[in-house]
């Protein structure tokens, strides 16, 4: 009988992200591996490191309007800490693990339009405020490019209607 192990194909074996699938249950993965991948998530965020309590707590005291950061978001088999939906914005903090893995979740959730910020544990325990400060600006660059592609759809189709007869 042999044993089965799992292999991580190298990044050039494969570009592409998987196509999504039904609404909410991720990409082509089977029940159980998605359950399994929720069930680690509300580990995760039961039992947080220290760098994501401080993160956390900087988010909680950041003015984000109307958005927030959902903490140990599930994206497709990804979880990363802070993902605001809305924003397609997700956080990681970097706090060692497997490269190889990291860059291909990280490539998977930029190909769906996820925008992943990474910042080293070090970094968020050292300088909170300024790591808060980057997420913020992102968060309101996505906005801000959101609202032009919007008015740009409406003048677009405002456009349309006028040259009808």
């Amino acid at each position: 009988m042999t044993k089965k192990t799992l292999t991580v194909r190298p990044l050039d074996e494969r570009t592409d992200a998987p196509a999504l699938q039904k609404r909410g249950r991720g990409w082509a993965i089977s029940d159980k591996r998605l359950d399994a991948i929720h069930d680690q998530a509300r580990r995760n965020k039961m039992e947080p490191t220290e760098a994501q309590k401080v993160l956390g707590a900087k988010l909680i005291e950041a003015n984000l309007g109307k958005f927030k950061l959902t903490r140990q978001q599930v994206i497709g088999s990804a979880i990363v800490d802070f993902a605001c939906n809305p924003l397609k914005i997700a956080v990681s903090i970097d706090e060692g693990g497997d490269p190889v893995l990291t860059a291909r979740r990280d490539k998977s959730l930029e190909a769906v339009g996820v925008r992943l910020l990474r910042f080293a544990a070090a970094d968020v325990l050292a300088d909170p405020d300024a790591v808060t400060a980057q997420i913020v600006a992102a968060m309101k660059e996505s906005y801000d490019a959101r609202g032009a592609a919007r008015r740009q759809h409406a003048r677009t189709a405002h456009t349309q209607r006028r040259s009808q007869p």
